[in-house]
C-alpha cells in the first residue's frame, strides 16, 4: 500500500469518526425526552397523549427543517449549519430542564426538531465529499452503527441521571454532553470543512454531461425527478416500520403473548444492538457484493416472516428474543445496502438538496407510524402492530428495486 493510500485511509477514518460521533448524538437526542415521561407525569399531571404529542412535535418539525437544510448546506457549506444543529438541540434540552408547564416543553420539542432536522444533509454531504469511493460503503456502516448506539444510549443515560439527582438535572446533563461533543468538533473543524464552489462546479459539469446542450438544472429542478420522491417513498416505509416497532412491541407483546412490558424493553434493545452488529457486516457485503436491492429483499423478507409469525401468538415465549434479534440483524445488514443504493440513484452534484428531501422521509414516518398503530392497540387488535409492519418492509423491497432499476438505467 502506497504512502498515499495509507494517508487517504487516515484521513477517512478521522472523517468518518467525527460525521459518526455526530450521528450517535442526533440519535441520542431522539430519545432523550420520552425516558423521562413517568417523571413529568408526576410532576405536572400530563396523560400520555400530551405526551406524546410532544414527540410528535419533535419529528414533524424536523421533516421540516430537514428538507429545507439540504438547500443551506448546498448554499453555504456543511460545517456552519452542522455547529448550529448542536446549538439547538443543547439550548432545547436547557429549556427541557427549566420547563414550569407544557408551552416550554412544547417549546424545547420545536427547538430539537430545528437541531435534529439539519444532520443528515449534513452527514452525508460529508461522507459524499469527504471518504474515498472505496471506503464509502464501511463509511455508511459506522455511520449506521453510532446511530444505534445513541438510541441505546439515551434511555440508560437519561434514566440513571434522573434516578440519582432529578429529571431537570438529566435533562443539564444532556446539555452539557452536547456542549462537550460540540467542542471536539470544535477543535476538530478543519476536517469537516466541505468546498460548496467545487461541489456546484460538480453539479453544472454533471448536468452538461448527461444533458448535452440543454439549460443547468436550477435549484429545484432535481424536485421534478420520479427517483427522488421514491427515494422519499423508501424512507417513509423504513422509519414507520421501525418506529412502530419501538414504539408499541413491548405493549403487543403484553397483549399476545402476556409477556411483561419490561421485557419486551429488553427485546427492543436486543434489537438495536443486533442492528448495530448487522450495520458492521452490511458494510462489508455491500463492499463484496455490490448487489444492494438484493440485500435489502433478503433481509426484509426474513423480517417479514419474522414479524408475521409473531403475529400468530404461536411462537413459544423462549424464542420471541430471537426473533427481534433477527430482525434487528435484518435492519442493520440491509441500511449499508440502502444508503449506498440511494447515493447511486442520486442526481451528482445535488445531494445536499436530494438528502434534506428524502430523509425528511423518515421523519414523517416517525411522526405518523405511532398514531396509526397506536389506534390499533386502542381498539385490541396488537396483532395487527407486527402485520402493519410486515405490510410496510414488503413496500420497502418493492420501492427499493424500483430505485436500483432507476439507478442502473443512470449507468453507462
Amino acid at each position: 500500500m502506497t504512502d498515499a493510500l495509507i494517508s487517504r485511509r487516515a484521513s477517512d477514518v478521522r472523517v468518518v469518526g467525527l460525521i459518526s460521533l455526530v450521528h450517535g448524538s442526533s440519535h441520542f437526542f431522539h430519545l432523550i425526552l420520552p425516558p423521562m415521561f413517568s417523571w413529568l407525569k408526576a410532576e405536572f399531571g400530563f396523560n400520555y397523549a400530551e405526551l406524546g404529542l410532544l414527540m410528535t412535535i419533535f419529528f414533524v418539525v424536523s421533516c421540516i427543517i430537514q428538507a429545507a437544510s439540504g438547500f443551506l448546506v448546498d448554499r453555504i457549506g456543511a460545517r456552519p449549519v452542522l455547529f448550529a444543529g448542536f446549538g439547538l438541540l443543547a439550548l432545547a434540552a436547557l429549556i427541557y430542564s427549566q420547563s414550569n408547564g407544557y408551552a416550554m416543553l412544547v417549546l424545547g420539542a420545536v427547538i430539537a426538531g430545528c437541531g435534529n432536522g439539519i444532520f443528515h444533509p449534513v452527514d452525508y454531504t460529508l461522507i459524499n465529499h469527504k471518504i474515498s469511493p472505496p471506503n464509502l460503503p464501511y463509511a455508511y456502516s459506522i455511520h449506521g452503527v453510532t446511530g444505534y448506539i445513541g438510541w441505546a444510549a439515551a434511555p440508560a443515560f437519561m434514566v440513571a441521571v434522573a434516578t440519582i439527582a432529578d429529571w431537570r438535572i438529566a435533562f443539564l446533563s444532556a446539555a452539557v454532553l452536547e456542549v462537550l461533543i460540540f467542542l471536539t468538533l470544535w477543535i476538530s473543524r478543519v476536517r469537516l470543512i466541505d468546498d460548496v464552489h467545487a461541489r456546484r462546479e460538480e453539479s453544472q459539469a454533471s448536468h452538461a454531461q448527461s444533458n448535452p446542450g440543454g439549460a443547468p438544472m436550477n435549484t429545484f429542478g432535481f424536485l421534478k425527478l420520479p427517483v427522488v420522491w421514491l427515494c422519499w417513498i423508501f424512507f417513509f416505509f423504513s422509519m414507520a416500520a421501525t418506529t412502530g416497532l419501538q414504539s408499541f412491541a413491548p405493549t403487543a407483546l403484553l397483549k399476545i403473548y402476556n409477556i411483561a412490558v419490561s421485557s419486551g424493553n429488553y427485546y427492543l434493545t436486543l434489537m438495536s444492538m443486533g442492528g448495530a452488529g448487522g450495520m458492521l457486516l452490511g458494510g462489508y457485503l455491500a463492499t463484496k457484493l455490490k448487489v444492494p436491492e438484493h440485500i435489502i429483499m433478503i433481509c426484509f423478507t426474513i423480517n417479514i416472516v419474522m414479524g408475521l409469525l409473531l403475529a400468530t401468538g404461536l411462537v413459544p415465549v423462549e424464542l420471541i428474543v430471537i426473533a427481534f434479534i433477527v430482525i434487528g440483524l435484518g435492519l442493520g445488514i440491509a441500511a449499508p445496502s440502502r444508503d449506498f443504493m440511494i447515493r447511486s440513484a442520486t442526481p451528482s452534484g445535488s445531494s445536499e438538496r436530494v438528502y434534506g428531501i428524502v430523509y425528511s422521509g423518515i421523519d414523517l414516518g416517525a411522526a405518523l407510524s405511532p398514531l396509526i398503530f397506536g389506534i390499533f392497540l386502542d381498539v385490541g387488535l396488537p396483532k395487527l402492530l407486527f402485520i402493519g409492519v410486515a405490510l410496510l418492509q414488503l413496500m420497502i423491497i418493492l420501492t427499493g428495486f424500483k430505485v436500483a432499476t432507476i439507478s442502473s438505467s443512470k449507468t453507462p
